[in-house]
């Protein structure tokens, strides 16, 4: 397994936003806005949902899988959208990790 699939992802998709909208994917999702970006973050994650019940009662979690990582990679897209990455979700991830769940929630703002 690739440890830092991430970072290269990072990497790749700082080097597709540069290129032109009809030669990269990524390219023409910045080209269309940050609209466009949350919609495919929204489809992916109904299809993620959808395919999890799925996986639920078959057991064949291949779909669901492959959801999630539409889902992750258009995340990532929208985080260098907004000018950050995987590295900054991973940092909060790290600090959360000594902390319960329950208590980390009620030290959030309230909104």
């Amino acid at each position: 397994m690739n440890e830092n699939i991430l970072g290269q992802l990072t990497q790749l998709l700082e080097q597709r936003k540069s290129q032109k909208k009809t030669v990269s994917y990524v390219a023409s999702l910045h080209a269309q806005g940050i609209n466009k970006i949350l919609e495919k973050v929204g489809e992916e994650s109904i299809e993620t949902i959808l395919a999890a019940k799925d996986a639920n009662l078959s057991g064949d979690n291949d779909a669901v899988i492959h959801e999630t990582a539409d889902l992750w990679f258009h995340t990532m897209v929208m985080l260098s959208h907004l000018g950050t990455d995987a590295k900054a979700v991973l940092d909060e991830l790290n600090r959360r990790f000594e902390v319960s769940g329950f208590e980390e929630k009620s030290r959030r703002p309230k909104s």
